[in-house]
């Protein structure tokens, strides 16, 4: 740690704290991710594995987030990433009217070009949402928090495939066309009455697969035809709608992959997508941090790495 002098804490997740720093020696402002181990004995948490796993499984791209190096430190470990000024649940949370629809095609092309590149990377993020998608000084959008990262197989005959992530990305669409989320549910079973709410009850007829799914059944709930997305999002353009609902649609085979996405005549049709330099870039100075639980462990700053508890052999095979 002896390189880098804190500059302030960014906010705090289940595995760690997040701080914004600086390299002493090259001036560079970073993000130090700081996983504590709750118990030795336990080793490195596996979320922590996926995540160095999943970047370091992959090339440097634009738009996913870099991380520069990994060291153990203390009763844990950090994750040395590039410094993002905000994320993009902060610019819609901030925006004083909804995005323009130059502003929303923006955000969306970004996502998609990261999004594509770690399909064919094959990586699968499974938890894409507005708070893990970061925003640069320029504006620019990567993908960030791979914590809960996969490698996927490209077995057509799995049902689990890069299919599944291009729904969160549809949700993410739709919040960026309406300025609120589309499925707003507290909890998993309240987010799921959301999703029949909207989309209409499945049945085998709309979603041959649902039978193989491993709680078929053990939960019924009224039928209900789906709502028009042009009622649910009234203002959004036909185009946009069309993209959308390939997003949406329940068979997971029938949803548009991120690369098919790119070419759709949504992007390419007036008003264009806006450039990066014109979209809104908050300041994460209101927000407030996210508190998670207490680790047993704390860090300690100024202690040198020679001090740590932590084998360094845990690291090693993840060191960049």
């Amino acid at each position: 740690m002896d390189q880098y002098s804190i500059l302030g804490r960014i906010g705090e997740g289940a595995h760690g704290i997040v701080f914004k720093a600086k390299n002493v020696e090259t001036g560079e402002t970073v993000a130090l991710k700081k996983v504590a181990l709750r118990r030795l004995e336990d080793g490195i948490p596996n979320q922590a594995l996926r995540e160095i796993k999943a970047l370091q499984e992959i090339e440097e791209n634009q738009h996913v987030v870099k991380l520069k190096a990994v060291f153990p430190h203390g009763a844990g470990f950090v994750l040395v990433f590039e410094y993002m000024l905000s994320d993009l649940a902060e610019v819609i949370r901030n925006a004083q009217q909804p995005l323009t629809q130059a502003q929303a095609k923006g955000y969306m092309l970004m996502l998609l070009q990261g999004v594509a590149f770690c399909h064919a990377n094959n990586i699968m993020h499974r938890d894409l949402k507005p708070a893990n998608l970061l925003i640069s000084s320029t504006g620019q959008l990567k993908i960030a928090d791979f914590g809960l990262a996969r490698v996927f197989s490209s077995d057509a005959g799995r049902l689990y495939s890069h299919q599944v992530a291009t729904r969160a990305v549809g949700c993410i669409f739709a919040e960026l066309l309406n300025n609120s989320p589309l499925f707003p549910g507290e909890n998993d079973i309240e987010q799921l009455c959301c999703v029949l709410r909207v989309l209409g009850t499945p049945s085998p007829r709309v979603w041959p697969e649902i039978t193989e799914l491993p709680d078929y059944n053990k939960i019924s709930f009224k039928d209900n035809p789906p709502i028009p997305l042009e009622e649910v999002l009234p203002d959004a353009p036909p185009q946009a709608l069309q993209l959308l609902k390939r997003f949406l649609v329940y068979p997971s085979r029938e949803r548009v992959r991120a690369a098919q996405a790119l070419l759709h005549p949504y992007f390419f049709t007036p008003p264009l997508p806006a450039h990066h330099s014109e979209l809104p870039i908050p300041q994460r100075g209101g927000r407030t941090a996210r508190q998670g639980p207490q680790h047993q462990r704390d860090f300690h700053v100024e202690r040198p790495v020679e001090e740590s508890v932590v084998d360094p052999e845990w690291v090693a095979p993840y060191v960049v």
